[in-house]
């Protein structure tokens, strides 16, 4: 009887700081709902031909690549089993790294095909732009609303979300490694939806190479909540499954109409640029290693700009 009423003023409490945040940021819960809602037409529309042959290629295309940034996750994820101790500006030019490769997989293999995608649908560069743009806005709405709403805890500002307090430490940051994960399993999915592996093959290739390196700091951030190296690196293992997760969104949002392609390409990128600037770039400047991590950002676009021309 007690347990149950325990659950019950939790959800009673957790539903009233959603209500709060609501109403302190109605614009945020609108664009959110609105972002939302095209979600979920593009997913509707994806069903009609879900069984075609050619969605089939391209979903165990989504699936490989998704599965490829599970296991580069995974990776770094172990070595931070091995590697107990990496100072603290190493971590930071890692990241950066990882940020510089997420912003040019954003401009080169999502806003770029997005452009040529929708010039090709609409015959008319001005529409096309904004089908990109209208993309890019719903990308942001939709991890802005997903930051505001879910709890969640980042190393620089702690706590986030509605009755974030309440919730443990190692969930809170959990929620936080699923939030930074979702739009790079989506950008993967996109990324392969129109069939072309020339844009999926470099996209899927750099989240993969980056996810390493944020495997590794996602595991290590987890041992300050007081967790063993196996089970911070365990957790962080376990995050890398929304890369496959956040492929078949991405495949399904993009897949129903003709022009949700483009859309679902700048939405994917919307989302990644959210992550980069307001997750990444400030916890890499946090320490007093901001050269040091701009450099590694600029090398991690570098090498990005690099496997964009050679594979696509």
């Amino acid at each position: 009887m007690g347990g149950s009423m325990s659950h019950s003023s939790t959800a009673t409490n957790l539903r009233a700081a959603w209500l709060a945040q609501a109403h302190a940021s109605p614009w945020v819960t609108t664009g959110f709902a609105l972002s939302l809602l095209v979600v979920l037409c593009l997913l509707a529309g994806s069903l009609v031909n879900a069984f075609d042959a050619q969605n089939t290629e391209r979903l165990r295309y989504a699936l490989y690549g998704g599965g490829a940034g599970f296991a580069a996750t995974a990776f770094g994820a172990l070595l931070a089993i091995v590697l107990r101790d990496i100072a603290q500006r190493t971590q930071d030019i890692m990241l950066g790294f990882a940020a510089g490769m997420m912003l040019a997989a954003s401009s080169f293999s999502l806003i770029l095909p997005g452009l040529d995608a929708a010039k090709g649908i609409t015959g008319n560069n001005y529409v096309a732009a904004a089908t990109v743009v209208i993309g890019l806005g719903l990308g942001a709405l939709l991890m802005l609303g997903l930051d505001r709403f879910t709890p969640h805890e980042h190393e620089s500002t702690g706590p986030c979300g509605p009755d974030s307090e309440r919730i443990s430490r190692v969930w809170l940051f959990v929620f936080a490694i699923t939030l930074h994960n979702l739009p790079e399993g989506m950008a993967i999915g996109v990324g392969f939806a129109g069939g072309d592996l020339n844009v999926g093959i470099p996209l899927a290739s750099a989240i993969s190479i980056q996810d390493i390196p944020e495997g590794l700091a996602v595991a290590l951030a987890l041992r300050t909540t007081g967790l063993s190296p196996l089970k911070a690196a365990l957790i962080a293992l376990a995050s890398g499954l929304m890369e496959p997760l956040g492929a078949l969104v991405g495949l399904g949002i993009s897949s129903g109409y003709a022009l949700a392609y483009p859309v679902s390409l700048g939405l994917a990128a919307g989302a990644m640029l959210f992550v980069v600037s307001h997750e990444i770039i400030p916890e890499t400047h946090r320490n007093g290693h901001q050269t040091a991590a701009t450099l590694g950002l600029m090398g991690g676009f570098a090498v990005m700009m690099f496997l964009d021309t050679a594979l696509g």
